[in-house]
């Protein structure tokens, strides 16, 4: 019952200072018509979120590494648009082994320091429930070079996001807001850059949705792009898909809405 009234408390609250009307989404829950800036937030998100979640950096540890890679090989690769609902075992212990092997690239320290003479910054952000340690959720983010669809790059190094993952059963509780927030964090607090760049699918609906809402914006679209499929034969395959590269400028502190709500919570 607590929960209940404090999740009423913040809606209402959400609802006097953006001034936005109540509206029905997808004729199951109630949701607030909030700015294109502000995601839309369920009432289920608050509601029905495991309880003990932290959202947290890896800080390039090996065991962290391994498990949110397998956890992404589950979340990401089982049920992708165009493939298959389930991988068969082969498939799943080799893409598993290739995304250990990628996640130690990108996010080790060990990794990093082999670079020493570059611009190596990367973390990767997980969501875990702190009581049994299961991973929920990842988020992947490392200073790079944004290339264009002519072969080009943009002028300066920037933090590329990728390897965004949710679990398939907790999905549409927010986790994904909280993790791309934890991305973004690291790149404004901890690095000190104004910009952070994304790639995602055309038909990734729901994500180009999500993204939208936190204020990122498209900046051009890539029709020659391809992606890896996993298919029932247990192989791989090359598939022609529509990338789009969204970008969003990121502003300092969390404003009059995210103090108000911090103070309820944790009153």
């Amino acid at each position: 019952m607590r929960r209940i009234i404090t999740a009423i408390k913040i809606l209402f609250l959400i609802q006097l200072i953006s001034g936005g009307g109540w509206s029905l989404e997808h004729s199951s829950c109630f949701a607030l018509s909030l700015s294109p800036s502000l995601p839309v937030m369920g009432i289920g998100s608050l509601l029905f979120r495991p309880r003990k979640l932290i959202i947290r950096p890896t800080k390039g540890d090996d065991g962290d590494l391994v498990d949110s890679a397998v956890f992404f090989t589950d979340a990401f690769w089982n049920g992708k648009i165009g493939g298959v609902k389930e991988l068969n075992a082969s498939q799943l212990k080799k893409l598993s082994n290739q995304q250990i092997a990628e996640f130690r690239r990108r996010y080790s320290t060990t990794s990093n320091a082999m670079f020493a003479n570059k611009d190596r910054r990367s973390e990767l952000i997980i969501c875990q429930n702190s009581k049994t340690g299961e991973i929920l959720g990842c988020a992947g983010i490392e200073v790079s070079r944004v290339e264009t669809p002519n072969g080009k790059f943009v002028p300066d190094l920037a933090p590329l996001m990728s390897n965004v993952a949710v679990s398939r059963k907790y999905r549409r509780l927010g986790i994904a807001v909280d993790l791309v927030k934890g991305v973004e964090n690291v790149i404004r607090r901890e690095w000190g850059m104004p910009d952070c760049y994304l790639f995602v699918e055309k038909r990734n609906v729901a994500a180009v949705k999500l993204y939208k809402k936190m204020g990122y914006r498209v900046e051009w679209m890539d029709d020659t792009a391809t992606t890896l499929i996993p298919k029932k034969n247990g192989s791989m395959s090359t598939s022609p898909t529509t990338l789009i590269c969204m970008k969003k400028t990121l502003v300092r502190g969390g404003g009059l809405l995210d103090g108000l709500i911090g103070r309820i919570i944790s009153g």
